[in-house]
């Protein structure tokens, strides 16, 4: 993801002035660095906290597609944007796809909750590197869905597959319960699929990427737009039909 970003960042006539891994984590401290106006992240569930952290502490803006975190620490990301002036734009998929499709999804939830015939379930496939589950993308996808279905409370992280092997992650799921299942497998940059099922028929949605340039083209996107707004941003702000 890295050098495709860096790649549509020049093509886009942006200049790259700092280039931050494990092996160099002290050029966050750097001029280099601090002349940014935009910081773009792609790190790992455990390292994306204290990356924007550092760069929020040197003044400058975060872009960041890291998933697997932010739950955790979105009540203090809000409050350093809200109340100390800085800014990070977050999302689980920069892709312009998966934002269209997030569109779709809801839309499609909101009409389905007039059919309580229809259960809903997911699943997503994602490259066997991606360490969490299920991904930040099919959660942004189910969180639409419950605020559409009134018969869904919850989404629940019902099961993994890993090399071919199913693990049944919960048993026994309620009627209100959302289930997930993902499945980790090759290189396969990221498939969610949306499957409402009933006795007479069946209506599936699906997302496929076919390579990562569509999320690094977002990611470079959504770095221009952040360059010049401020505060917790987010797709919807970059795509108004999103809202």
């Amino acid at each position: 993801m890295g050098k495709m970003i860096e790649q549509i960042a020049l093509s886009r006539g942006h200049e790259i002035v700092c280039t931050i891994d494990i092996n160099n984590l002290d050029d966050f401290d750097s001029d280099a660095f601090r002349s940014a106006d935009v910081a773009i992240e792609f790190t790992t569930p455990h390292t994306a906290y204290d990356n924007c952290k550092k760069a929020m502490a040197q003044g400058v803006k975060v872009v960041s597609g890291s998933t697997g975190w932010l739950h955790d620490h979105e009540d203090e990301m809000r409050g350093l944007c809200q109340e100390q002036g800085k800014t990070l734009f977050w999302s689980s998929n920069f892709s312009l796809g998966v934002s269209i499709f997030r569109a779709v999804n809801r839309y499609l939830a909101h009409i389905m909750n007039q059919f309580d015939a229809y259960e809903v379930n997911m699943q997503e496939t994602h490259h066997i590197h991606k360490l969490d589950h299920p991904s930040g993308t099919a959660i942004t996808l189910a969180e639409a869905i419950i605020e559409e279905l009134d018969r869904k409370e919850q989404w629940v992280d019902a099961a993994v597959v890993e090399h071919g092997e199913m693990k049944q992650l919960v048993e026994d799921l309620k009627p209100t319960d959302l289930p997930i299942v993902s499945e980790r497998r090759d290189e396969v940059p990221g498939i969610h699929i949306v499957r409402y099922d009933s006795e007479a028929d069946s209506i599936t949605i699906v997302h496929d990427a076919k390579n990562r340039k569509g999320f690094a083209l977002g990611a470079v996107l959504a770095a221009e737009y952040t360059a010049q707004h401020q505060g917790f941003l987010s797709m919807s702000d970059l795509f108004t039909f999103l809202k």
